[in-house]
Order: C-alpha cells, then sequence, then structure tokens
C-alpha cells in the first residue's frame, strides 16, 4: 500500500486543496483562472439588472430588504409594493442619500410569509449619461417570529386583528406602528425584580412591536433577539417610547437603554444610559439639535434624612447627540412627592406596569401609606417620598416655544409644564392636595366662553373633567399659538374624581383635548371621546392620543383594554372634533402600550 507524501506542506496543502474543491462547488458560477482566483470578482445571484437582494439586511426587521446597487451609481428610485387583492399599497420614492446609505434601493413593508412582488423603477448615471429602467423583484419573507420562551406551551397567534370600522379612502393608506408587551420571559426570571422578587432588573417583558396596515396586515416586525437578551440587565427590559423621528428613524428605550434605528433596522445608536441613572421606561422625546429628552430615575439619592435610595420614574434628562447630559429634572425636588390624594384612590390592581389582579378594586390607605414609612420601605410601590413611586411620569414633551417641558405625572393624576429653570408653568390636574408653593400654579377650568367652572373634590360643572392616571400628555404644535397651548391626553380615568366606583363597570377612559391660555391660567376642555361608550374602551394602564397634523385627525390606542382578560387593545382614529372614528382595529390577545403612525415617505426620500 503506498504511503502519502510525507514533506512539511503536504498535509496542509491537500487540506486546503479539499477546503477549496467544496468551496467552488458551493459556487458554481464563480469563475478562476488555472493558477488561481482571477481577480477580486463579486459573483452573487442576481434577479434583475443590479445586484443581489438582501432579506432582513440589519437582522432586526425580517419584512424589509435591500436590492443591492449591483455595482452602479444609482440617482433615485421609487419602490411599490404590490398589495395582496384588495390590500394596502406601500410606494415611495428613494432619494440619493438613501440609495448610498444602504449601497442599493431599500424595500419596506413586505407582507410575512409571502412571495412579494416589489415593482422598482431605477435611474443610474453611467459616464454621464442617466438611464431609467422599470424593472420586478419577487422576494420570499418569514412568518412573524415569537420566541417560543414566552408562549407559555400554548398556541399564540402574533398580531391577530379584527376591522371593526375600515377605513375611509383618505386613511385607507395609514400605516400605525403597535408598540405592545408581552408577558415575562423564564429566560430571564434571575434577573427581574418582580419575577416575583429579587435580580437587578426592573421589567422584563417580551417586545412586541409590529407595523400594520389598514386591512390589519403585518407590514414590519421588530424581531429582537440581536438587540435584546432578557438575561442581560443591559440588553433587556420594556421597549417604550416609540417615535418616528424627523429624520424617518424610530428612537426608543428599553431597561437601561435608549437606542435609534432606521425602518430598515440600521443601528443609528444604541446606548447605555449614563451614569448615575437608571431604568428608562415610557417616554424618549425627541428635542432640537439631536437632544432627546428620556424618563429615567436616580441610581443613587441620598435623601434629607441619609437614607440612599434608588428612585422610581421622578427624573427626566436631556441628552445631547454624543450622549452626554446637558441638563436635569429632579422631580423630587421640583414637585411635591408627599401628595397622596391620588395614590389614596388608585386601584391597586394595576398599578401600572405593576399589574396584581388579585388586588383589583383595593385602595391604599393613609395609614398603610405612614406604615411604608415608617419601615422605611422603598421601591417600585405606590408610595410618598422619593424612592418610591409617587409620580410615575409616562411622558414628556418638549416645547420649543419657551424652552420647557411637559410631563405627565400618572400618580398625581396632573399634566404639569416646566421650564428651564425648573420652574413649574401650570398644572392641568384637580386642585386638591397641592401644596402651598404649587396651588396657585393649578388651572382654573373653563367653558368656551371663557366662565369659570365649578369643581368641587375632583367634579366639576357640565362637560369639563380633569384627566386621572393619564398617560401622553403631548403638546399640538400645530394648533398652539404664542401663550396658548393646546394640548391631547389620554384619561385612563381610574381613581376618577379621588375614589372608586362601587361598580367597576362604572369606569371609562377619555381621549381629551384642552386649550390652554397659559397667561390667564386657565383651561378649557374641546374635545373628547370615550365617556358615552363607557367600559367598553376602558384601559387602567398605557394607552395614547396623538394629534396628527397631515389628516387633521387623532389616533388613540385604547391599549390595555379587556387587561384581566389578556388584553385586546382597540385602535381608533378621529378627524379633529368627530365623534365617529373614520377607522377602528382591535388586536387579539395582547397587551399593548401605545400606537405611532408611520411616515414611510420621510424615511427614504433624502
Amino acid at each position: 500500500m503506498s504511503k502519502m507524501p510525507t514533506s512539511p506542506i503536504s498535509r496542509r496543502t491537500l487540506c486546503g486543496l479539499a477546503g477549496s474543491a467544496l468551496f467552488l462547488s458551493q459556487f458554481p458560477r464563480a469563475a478562476f483562472a488555472a493558477g488561481g482566483p482571477s481577480g477580486l470578482k463579486v459573483d452573487f445571484p442576481q434577479q434583475g439588472e443590479l445586484g443581489e437582494v438582501i432579506g432582513n439586511p440589519y437582522d432586526i426587521a425580517p419584512l424589509t430588504a435591500v436590492i443591492k446597487n449591483g455595482g452602479v451609481v444609482l440617482t433615485k428610485a421609487h419602490v411599490r409594493v404590490v398589495p395582496k387583492k384588495g390590500g394596502v399599497e406601500i410606494a415611495y420614492d428613494v432619494g440619493p442619500t438613501t440609495l448610498r446609505t444602504y449601497g442599493g434601493i431599500p424595500v419596506f413593508g413586505l407582507y410575512p410569509e409571502y412571495l412579494n412582488t416589489v415593482e422598482v423603477t431605477w435611474t443610474k448615471r453611467e459616464g454621464g449619461k442617466l438611464t431609467e429602467k422599470a424593472e420586478t423583484y419577487r422576494i420570499w419573507t418569514p412568518p412573524v417570529y415569537l420566541d417560543p420562551a414566552w408562549t407559555k406551551g400554548r398556541p399564540v397567534k402574533t398580531f391577530e386583528t379584527e376591522i371593526i370600522k375600515p377605513a375611509s379612502k383618505e386613511f385607507a393608506d395609514r400605516l400605525y406602528l403597535c408598540n405592545n408587551l408581552m408577558g415575562s420571559s423564564p429566560k430571564g426570571k434571575r434577573a427581574v425584580w418582580n419575577n416575583p422578587s429579587g435580580g437587578a432588573l426592573e421589567w422584563n417583558s417580551y417586545p412586541q412591536n409590529a407595523i400594520l396596515d389598514t386591512q390589519g396586515e403585518v407590514r414590519w416586525f421588530l424581531q429582537p433577539q440581536a438587540i435584546y437578551d432578557p438575561r442581560s440587565i443591559y440588553r433587556a427590559g420594556l421597549m417604550m417610547g416609540f417615535h418616528q423621528n424627523a429624520d424617518g428613524a424610530l428612537s426608543f428605550g428599553y431597561g437601561q437603554t435608549y437606542a435609534k434605528y432606521d425602518l430598515l433596522g440600521r443601528e443609528i445608536f444604541n446606548r447605555r444610559l449614563p451614569e448615575g441613572y437608571a431604568d428608562f421606561s415610557h417616554a424618549m422625546a425627541e428635542g432640537p439639535n439631536g437632544h432627546y429628552f428620556l424618563r429615567v430615575s436616580s441610581a443613587d439619592l441620598r435623601r434629607a434624612d441619609g437614607t440612599h435610595v434608588h428612585t422610581v420614574r421622578d427624573v427626566v434628562i436631556e441628552v445631547d447627540a454624543s450622549g452626554r447630559v446637558v441638563d436635569e429634572w429632579r422631580l423630587f425636588e421640583i414637585l411635591d412627592p408627599n401628595r397622596s390624594i391620588v395614590l389614596k384612590a388608585i386601584d391597586q390592581g394595576a398599578v401600572c406596569l405593576n399589574v396584581d389582579l388579585s388586588k383589583t378594586g383595593e385602595t391604599l390607605s393613609a395609614e398603610q401609606l405612614a406604615k411604608l414609612e415608617a419601615k422605611n420601605a422603598f421601591g417600585d410601590i405606590p408610595g410618598t417620598g422619593a424612592g418610591r413611586n409617587w409620580a410615575h411620569v409616562n411622558s414628556v414633551d418638549y416645547d420649543p416655544a419657551d424652552d420647557s417641558i411637559i410631563i405627565s405625572s400618572r400618580h398625581q393624576s396632573a399634566v404639569i409644564k416646566i421650564g428651564r429653570d425648573k420652574a413649574v408653568k401650570w398644572i392641568l390636574s384637580a386642585p386638591n392636595g397641592w401644596n402651598d408653593q404649587l396651588k396657585g400654579k393649578v388651572l382654573t377650568p373653563v367653558d368656551a366662553g371663557g366662565k369659570p367652572i365649578t369643581c368641587r373634590i375632583g367634579r366639576c360643572e357640565g362637560e369639563f373633567d380633569w384627566t386621572w392616571t393619564q398617560h401622553t400628555g403631548w403638546k399640538v404644535d400645530e394648533l398652539s399659538e404664542p401663550g396658548v397651548t393646546v394640548l391631547t391626553v389620554f384619561d385612563n380615568g381610574d381613581g376618577r374624581a379621588f375614589q372608586q366606583p362601587e361598580n367597576a363597570a362604572e369606569k371609562y377612559s377619555r381621549a381629551v383635548m384642552y386649550r390652554i391660555d397659559e397667561k390667564k391660567g386657565t383651561v378649557e376642555q374641546i374635545w373628547e371621546y370615550g365617556k358615552k361608550r363607557g367600559h367598553e374602551l376602558y384601559s387602567a394602564i398605557t394607552s395614547s392620543v396623538e394629534y396628527q397634523a397631515d389628516h387633521d385627525s387623532l389616533v388613540v390606542y385604547w391599549a390595555s383594554r379587556k387587561l384581566a382578560e389578556g388584553g385586546e387593545p382597540i385602535l381608533t382614529e378621529f378627524k379633529r372634533g368627530g365623534q365617529e372614528p373614520v377607522f377602528e382595529m382591535a388586536l387579539k390577545g395582547t397587551m399593548g402600550y401605545r400606537a405611532v403612525v408611520i411616515d414611510v415617505k420621510k424615511a427614504f426620500n433624502p
């Protein structure tokens, strides 16, 4: 039997040759000269005249793709995702900056688990000559994927929808990002505080975020595995605070992180919170010059009694484009952390993110609050003073008119405007329980004629009502004037008039618009919806209402509807002032947080 050569290079050479043969067999189109590779040739399968199609190009948005430019200079393009029969067309122009950024044409809005037809018109520049061509591409996509660790062994259909009222023609092309939350992950149980206790991560519910069209079809979803790990306190937490920025990208935060990604999933930044702060949730508001306003907590506060505490949802920081903290609002110093009148009225079964249905209908007495303070009990518990959940700020908005912020404090049932100098400018809240320093800032309710409305212990005459454990107190810039602020608020309605009704079915939520005259210190209620539908739309926690200038409309997400039954959010849109929705859609078996209208055109046109 002959022996193999025994030269020092023989074994390595043979292994290399075998590996090369295996590599060549996988890519039959590759051309090589007899002596080895013929050069740095790029040779990938392609459908049309341009380059290869890359699905899910950045690993977190499976219903997107890039048609690479194939080595030519593209100057402009137009994309049309052909809808299913009776479906919603998604079409948009693509500008030269975007074409250079992706090295090709971005494709957004594909249907899941479907062979999509995409019509593309593009213009290339070659030798000083512009050539235009139209092509059709076929792109297969995966199904919407849900990590099985969160399904608890039960079948789960992700984003099952029901269209209650079809969209009118004017609103038919709407796209809505639904920011939803699944349950806590068993993978992360050792890291999370509340499962049932211990660990270092405050909240760890699995993110469930998708963009839906008006047929209830998923056209984009966030597959979080590449940026989310429930076992790590720095890569997990509730994904919340989504906004589409002026450049078309999405900003949001989760746990100890705040981030910005474009619609194709390209990372713009993903940063840990600055040292000294912790526990992002609820609000990441875009400010000027690349600044953001984040709702966080103080990681270490020394109270007046010398106790060191980790505070709860009561700090707002402003970070610049490089992540430096340029300002902070320490609300336990600006407001009154000892105001307890709201805390004693809210339903302990759903203290916003703390959902314990066994305590539904229970409230806290003054004696119970006093015992918490006497025991030096701190943490994410309802109670007064820094180190407890006395404020629960759930939205932040920046007002460029006077360089102020507007916050919503759920556990004070108050929307509050605070200046750069940290002085309170006004408080939209029932006047009861505020200290001497702040009670003069409470707005006076008036009717359409400017006549003051009489209120007593949280109840007012006529149609006016305050907001109760509200969310999303946002200024409507397009309808406001100097000194006059138009505000949208989601009035959750828990603890209305500082009490729980004998029959829980009497609870209701509202979407509300107010007009605030900042010089006169008055507030007028100019629109509401939800009261007449009663408990049907009641959402004890989360939820949102936001004005849309393009159609002069309001989008309302009744996000925690049917919370005790596993959740069935309803999304509605109204023409401003309307009392009937122009579109209504239900989502089954999920817990919502917020909904955001997505404008594809501003994402890809630069």
